[in-house]
């Protein structure tokens, strides 16, 4: 059986792909949940990453959950209520807080269609680019569903409440192009440079001191929900931290000698 989840090494960087095609990338059954938590927390433990991308194998970034399982037996709302809650708790909704709990950056390459909670998997990651022929849709509604993954949470904080209340509330879709106009995505690209330009910003990732990129990636999550004092004092913290590091030592002398800096990690 081919494998849910590819993951390819390029150096620092790390190629996710999901890999099921067959059903668009859906993204609810259990396998495919344990596939991909499980490929960010061994990503992020592997001290040679310094950054990650996302995206799908086929034509479609996400389809978000499988309808055809949705009701049946092996999917989500196939049973009593008070299992389905716990099937959301220890199911879907672990995607969302990996991602959170991750330290290393994560770019979605969006190749294609992102549907429901494939529109919500692109807003966990931390930037998103977009092919020319992605298209974003907060589909739940249409179905007579809410956003079971954490979607009312994630898609506000990335495109504001009203833009995101409309998007969740109609249903519609939306291209590439309003994407990018709504702050949804940060770049829109021909479909065939779209993994190159999410390598290329992965590398601009990279070349940074890699605990100073992962501890600021963890003051940028904190600071989504956090209080100004709290935030202050974790990153008075975390700088008193991030100054005894070689790579704070070595970007100091760069400076000075004016010469490219060499980061090690350290």
């Amino acid at each position: 059986m081919t494998d849910l989840v590819k993951v390819e090494q390029r150096g620092a960087i790390a190629i996710v792909w999901l890999n099921d095609p067959g059903t668009r990338n859906a993204i609810s059954d259990i396998t495919m949940v344990d596939a991909i938590c499980a490929a960010f927390e061994r990503i992020d433990r592997d001290r040679n990453a310094r950054a990650a991308i996302l995206t799908g194998v086929g034509t479609a970034f996400s389809s978000g959950g499988n309808l055809k399982k949705i009701g049946h037996a092996g999917g989500l709302g196939a049973g009593p209520p008070q299992l389905t809650r716990l099937d959301y708790k220890h199911g879907i909704q672990r995607v969302p807080l990996t991602l959170q709990a991750i330290d290393i950056p994560v770019i979605a390459a969006v190749n294609g269609p992102a549907t429901g909670a494939g529109c919500d998997l692109a807003c966990m990651c931390d930037i998103r680019i977009a092919a020319e022929s992605a298209a974003f849709a907060e589909t739940f509604v249409k179905l007579g569903l809410i956003p079971g993954d954490g979607g009312a949470w994630l898609l506000q904080r990335v495109i504001g409440y009203s833009r995101a209340a409309e998007l969740t509330f109609t249903g519609e879709t939306i291209g590439a192009a309003k994407a990018l106009a709504w702050g949804l995505v940060s770049e829109v690209a021909p479909d065939a440079e779209l993994l190159d330009r999410a390598i290329a910003l992965a590398e601009r990732i990279a070349a940074n001191p890699p605990h100073a990129v992962r501890m600021a990636k963890r003051l940028m999550v904190q600071a989504r929900t956090g209080t100004l004092d709290m935030i202050l004092e974790q990153s008075a913290a975390m700088q008193a931290i991030a100054q005894t590091t070689a790579d704070h030592r070595e970007a100091i002398a760069a400076f000075r000698e004016k010469r490219k800096p060499s980061f090690k990690g350290e």
